[in-house]
């Protein structure tokens, strides 16, 4: 942690910890995560519609954006490759086998599809933009509309970055925000 720069770094090894010991049906198999500044790489078998894929990308985070209604993400995209984890003779595996995907604006593929989930709230090009409020479960909780009220006028990230071995969070202090966020500190302890 570098407290002057408010800059904290997460070991890669540490999400390669965590990516590991998910569980689940439907959590993605043998994941890899390596750097490539100063985007990660992510590569994992995941289940397409019954068809084992590995799915690989370089994933940059560009923006973060937080206030008390909204926790929005955006991420860019690139180097996205597919190609089978086993035979299978499915839609999915004649799709991906025939090269008919334009993998170079995984946006546009996103915002096309039929069942996207609510979070996902613009996709276009290379960029994706995430909005985890949007979530239900997020959404409904009154202590993660609380912590963000709280949180955002005085706490931001201004980037998030790789080098060889770590994931850099930069945060962006904004001291005029102090009295806002005490006094919703004050409405939340009033209203309990």
């Amino acid at each position: 942690m570098q407290a002057t720069g408010l800059t904290f770094g997460v070991p890669l090894a540490t999400l390669r910890w965590f990516a590991g010991n998910i569980k689940g049906k439907k959590a993605p198999k043998d994941v890899e995560i390596t750097s490539t500044p100063p985007a990660l790489r992510f590569s994992a078998v995941v289940d397409a519609m019954g068809t084992p894929v590995r799915a690989a990308a370089s994933i940059k985070i560009d923006e973060v954006t937080i206030s008390e209604e909204s926790l929005r993400i955006g991420v860019r995209l690139r180097d996205v490759k597919l190609s089978l984890a086993g035979e299978s003779e499915s839609p999915v595996a004649t799709l991906i086998q025939s090269g008919a995907l334009d993998l170079s604006k995984p946006g546009n593929l996103v915002k096309f599809v039929p069942k996207k989930p609510p979070a996902v709230v613009e996709a276009e090009g290379d960029r994706i933009v995430i909005d985890l409020m949007k979530v239900p479960k997020l959404a409904n909780d009154p202590r993660v509309k609380r912590i963000l009220g709280v949180l955002s006028p005085v706490l931001g990230i201004r980037a998030i970055e790789t080098d060889r071995d770590h994931l850099w969070i930069k945060l962006r202090a904004t001291p005029a925000g102090l009295p806002e966020a005490i006094g919703k500190i004050r409405k939340n302890g009033a209203a309990k």
